[in-house]
């Protein structure tokens, strides 16, 4: 069963997920819109964390996933990334703060 966090917890999380940068667009994960959600597995006593990457094809997946077993160390002891792809992630999903940080390097958005 799936169990939804608390608030400290979560946006103790989302702060560290920030720490996960897309490579390809110098952006963090959760300003890009790509953390579609955060659980916690009571099963697995482990945090689940929803995500998707901007395209199925991208090549970029395991090394999200490494950066991601980085961002949380110390922070929870174990979480799975499950990876969604419905619905498929589009640009209206990037926060302000994404669409800032997008622009400082030069993108059209």
């Amino acid at each position: 069963m799936i169990s939804e966090l608390e608030e400290d917890v979560r946006e103790q999380i989302e702060e560290s997920l920030k720490d996960v940068i897309d490579p390809e667009l110098g952006v963090n994960v959760v300003d890009l819109g790509l953390v579609y959600g955060l659980g916690w597995d009571d099963a697995e006593d482990a945090l689940t964390i929803y995500m998707t990457l901007t395209t199925a094809e991208c090549p970029l997946q395991d090394d999200l996933a490494e950066q991601t077993r980085w961002a949380l160390n110390g922070v929870v002891e174990r979480h799975a990334i499950s990876w969604v792809w419905m619905p498929a992630w589009t640009p209206e999903r990037i926060t302000e703060d994404g669409r800032d940080m997008m622009r400082a390097l030069g993108f059209s958005i």
